[in-house]
């Protein structure tokens, strides 16, 4: 193991030494690249720095204690045995947690897109308070989020709705929420007290680089309309409102955040290449599900992940299979506890995928 951890010290001594390079200071998106490959193998550095600290030491007194004649060296060499050896002790898992292969897009930050899907009015509600979970979620990790688009319906209700999430390896701790998340209460509208089950689906995208996802200009349709208004004499008359589609795939992307045309187009050209990006990632899931490292269960969008049961104040995830209870916490951004376990419980199939 202090082999594998020497090649990725070798490496990252060797990417530290690329950031006083002129050429590439004067790169702006390679250092960002390099910083971010840096900090991805910064833990494994971080071990291997400590564990050969360590060994070197055990290995030295090792050889005092069978070399030494005096007494009071021996014991010196005895303690320095004993701290090495605690410091040593439960280096093994650790090490190879570090050796696991990264997910690329660990160190980036998220798109989150959350729709309902079945349950009409219930979804509507249940989705909204998703979507404020997610946000008081990264209030509490000291997170930046915005609401990029959303579709409200009445009061409370959401049919849908575009969040960015930035900070530190945010995608490494959200990837596990995606998919479709199941809501079972009674209505207030329900007369016979019979539980209804509603569910939202869940998508969190890496934000993607524009070195990442090319798309020809010649493939793209672009449309614009006139802002939509309330009154006649304040109509807004100015085309500001874009639609962009994909033609090879048919994605569309509507953006009509700004009343700047060209920034609404600028802001739909990068949503348009995120979820291409996308589409590109499910197939390759798709096709090497067996192959890929970075997600063990299922990405099939049909299977719930999480059931929030109203009733008897329980969250259940089905993955980790472990159940808790007061909702109302839960749903106020407290999921962190939740994420943490399903990330450990993942850890732990790829470990004993990776040394069967």
């Amino acid at each position: 193991m202090l082999e594998k951890l020497q090649s990725i010290a070798d490496k990252v001594e060797n990417l530290q030494k690329q950031l006083y390079d002129p050429n590439i200071t004067a790169d702006h998106k390679k250092m960002i690249s390099i910083q971010r490959e840096i900090s991805s193998l910064s833990e494994a550095y971080e071990l291997y720095k400590h564990l050969k600290k360590y060994t070197d030491q055990k290995n030295e007194a090792k050889e005092m204690i069978e070399s030494e004649t005096d007494s009071e060296m021996i014991d010196m060499a005895k303690a320095e045995l004993d701290e090495a050896e605690q410091q040593l002790d439960g280096m093994d898992e650790k090490v190879k947690l570090a050796l696991l292969p990264r997910d690329p897009n660990d160190e980036k930050n998220v798109y989150l897109e959350i729709r309902q899907a079945a349950g009409w009015d219930e979804a509507w509600l249940f989705a909204a308070q998703l979507l404020r979970m997610y946000l008081r979620y990264a209030e509490r990790q000291w997170l930046k989020s915005e609401i990029i688009e959303h579709d409200r319906t009445g009061i409370w209700g959401l049919k849908f709705a575009m969040v960015k999430i930035a900070g530190d390896k945010v995608y490494s701790k959200l990837k596990f929420e995606s998919w479709v998340h199941r809501v079972q209460r009674i209505p207030d509208t329900e007369t016979n007290w019979r539980v209804h089950t509603s569910t939202v689906t869940v998508a969190v995208m890496p934000e993607v680089d524009d070195v990442e996802v090319n798309v020809d200009p010649n493939d793209v349709e672009m449309d614009t309309f006139a802002a939509s208004s309330s009154g006649w004499q304040n109509a807004n008359k100015n085309q500001t409102w874009v639609r962009l589609r994909h033609i090879p795939t048919w994605v569309i992307v509507m953006w009509q955040d700004s009343k700047s045309q060209m920034q609404n187009k600028e802001n739909a050209r990068k949503m348009l290449r995120l979820k291409l990006y996308q589409t590109e990632l499910d197939k390759q899931i798709k096709e090497q599900k067996d192959k890929r490292f970075d997600q063990v269960w299922s990405w099939d969008r049909s299977e719930k992940i999480r059931t929030y049961n109203f009733p008897q104040d329980r969250v259940t995830d089905h993955r980790i299979k472990q159940s808790r209870s007061n909702i109302p916490w839960i749903l106020d951004g407290e999921i962190e506890d939740i994420m943490s376990q399903i990330i450990v419980e993942n850890q732990t199939k790829l470990l004993e995928n990776a040394w069967a």
